[in-house]
């Protein structure tokens, strides 16, 4: 089997995805509300979207600090260096 067979192919579809060989118009218009109710809740949970793209951000950097050990602690010293600089200049500013 290749990956271009029809068996191949998940038989699941998603949460925002209309399922095809809908013929009666009643449950081919619930389909579709349900599937724009769906879009709309993953779109609009604004904290459960930041929690995955901070999992999927500190991922990245575990995986980079495994395989770039210098590297991870030249990028750690960086960041305490820029934002220690910002804290610096806004403290200096506040206090003119």
């Amino acid at each position: 089997m290749t990956n271009s067979d029809p068996q191949s192919l998940p038989t699941t579809i998603p949460r925002t995805a209309v399922p095809g060989g809908i013929t009666d118009p009643v449950a081919s218009a619930r389909a579709e509300l349900k599937a724009a109710l769906a879009a709309i809740e993953i779109k609009g949970n604004f904290p459960r979207r930041i929690e995955k793209a901070s999992e999927r951000g500190i991922l990245r950097a575990r995986t980079f600090a495994r395989r770039n050990p210098v590297g991870a602690a030249a990028a750690v010293v960086g960041v305490a260096a820029t934002v220690g600089g910002l804290v610096w200049v806004i403290a200096r500013a506040v206090s003119r």
